[in-house]
């Protein structure tokens, strides 16, 4: 009993001195990474994390539902599609051919209503606000300083930092975009309680403007500049902009960083895949929503085209891809969210899921992407069986770690 009581003060004594130095090292963020994530048997972010933090709702208006195709689930899901699906923990797969829904299945336990995490995906829509706010001239146009919403960065190579270098990603951050270290600035941004002091604590190292480099306080920090510039919370902005006109049949969720805080913008909008398919929609009539025009055309054409020739896959907040000898456009989120979309032949594919394909370094695109479009192609008789970008299953980046040691 005795040696019981010691070691009981012993382990009292050492879990304060831990407690004491996170706080003391600025890293008690990991505390509650470890009560969201390690404790609920994950390793990473996932689809179902918002309940764990606060949440600021995007309120729907009158809801505009979806179209149903004349052929709406008539074509099942190809055999390789259902393996995918297994093998990756897909939630929910959409096909919407000419503004229908041709084809939808869901897993899991997920349904139509189902809220999951966007992710990055809430990147595309954040760009989008800000194209919003430069219509009405709240944002004078893409030239504009960051430093004249943020006098941090009036100095330097900061001082050069414009509201276009936010959307196209090319800030020259000091960003580390690593998902899994628990010391990274994306890891304390997550999980944190202080987001505008994070970014704005980041500097800037590399002359903006040069150079297109993923990171994800850009989209952070051009959400602060929309939040500045219009004097609404980025959710409420988005809500009457755009959720609302586009008849979003559910509210939304997005996370914030505390009680009465900002949004994680850079990620973390809960919501399902038939409301997220209105952006898609939205993108591929080229701002224009049942007639009404809720982003300038030209914008549109800003966001998918790309800014830099050395890094076609990217435009202003959106991912590009030629594939088919079609140009495709997407939103994209880490664990594998799509909204792809192909306005030669009016469809729009959404999958969303606990897992990603594997992405490499000589492609910017993951491999389950291509096998979204393609098997979608083949159930719609757009694609012979075997044809495509691949005929086998995609792998995940643990397996491809594991075959590359065999």
């Amino acid at each position: 009993m005795r040696s019981l009581k010691k070691f009981l003060l012993w382990l009292a004594i050492m879990l304060s001195f831990i407690i004491i130095l996170a706080y003391l090292f600025d890293v008690d963020y990991l505390f509650k990474a470890v009560r969201v994530v390690y404790l609920n048997g994950k390793t990473t972010a996932y689809l179902d994390d918002y309940t764990y933090f606060e949440n600021r709702e995007i309120k729907k208006g009158t809801a505009q539902p979806w179209g149903m195709h004349r052929d709406y689930n008539k074509v099942k899901a190809t055999e390789r599609l259902e393996k995918v699906h297994k093998q990756l923990g897909t939630v929910a797969y959409v096909i919407i051919k000419n503004d229908s829904i041709w084809h939808e299945s869901y897993y899991d336990g997920y349904n139509k209503d189902s809220k999951s995490n966007s992710f990055s995906m809430a990147k595309t829509v954040v760009t989008a606000a800000m194209f919003k706010a430069i219509m009405e001239g709240k944002i004078k146009s893409l030239d504009q300083p960051v430093s004249d919403y943020f006098p941090e960065y009036k100095e330097g190579l900061a001082a050069k930092l414009t509201v276009g270098d936010l959307s196209s990603m090319a800030t020259g951050l000091d960003w580390g975009e690593q998902y899994s270290s628990a010391f990274s600035v994306t890891t304390r941004a997550y999980f944190g309680d202080e987001l505008e002091k994070t970014v704005l604590g980041v500097p800037v190292v590399r002359e903006p403007g040069k150079e297109f480099e993923y990171v994800s306080g850009a989209t952070q920090l051009l959400a602060m500049v929309i939040v500045k510039a219009t004097g609404e919370h980025l959710s409420d902005y988005v809500s009457k902009h755009f959720w609302q006109p586009m008849g979003a049949e559910n509210d939304a969720l997005w996370q914030i960083d505390h009680e009465g805080g900002i949004e994680k913008a850079y990620c973390c909008i809960g919501s399902n895949a038939r409301d997220f398919a209105r952006f898609g929609k939205l993108f591929e009539h080229m701002g224009n929503w049942n007639g009404k025009q809720l982003l300038d055309s030209t914008a549109v054409k800003k966001m998918i085209t790309p800014r830099f020739p050395d890094s076609p896959q990217y435009g202003y907040g959106v991912w590009l891809n030629d594939y088919m000898g079609k140009k495709m456009y997407y939103m994209r989120g880490h664990l594998g969210q799509f909204v792809i979309v192909v306005p030669e032949d009016n469809i729009i594919i959404v999958r969303l899921g606990h897992t990603k394909g594997l992405q490499t370094s000589t492609d910017a695109h993951s491999n389950d992407f291509y096998v979204y479009v393609d098997e979608a192609y083949k159930m719609m008789g757009l694609m012979k069986p075997n044809e495509g970008k691949s005929n086998g299953l995609p792998m995940t980046k643990d397996e491809a770690e594991v075959d590359s040691m065999k």
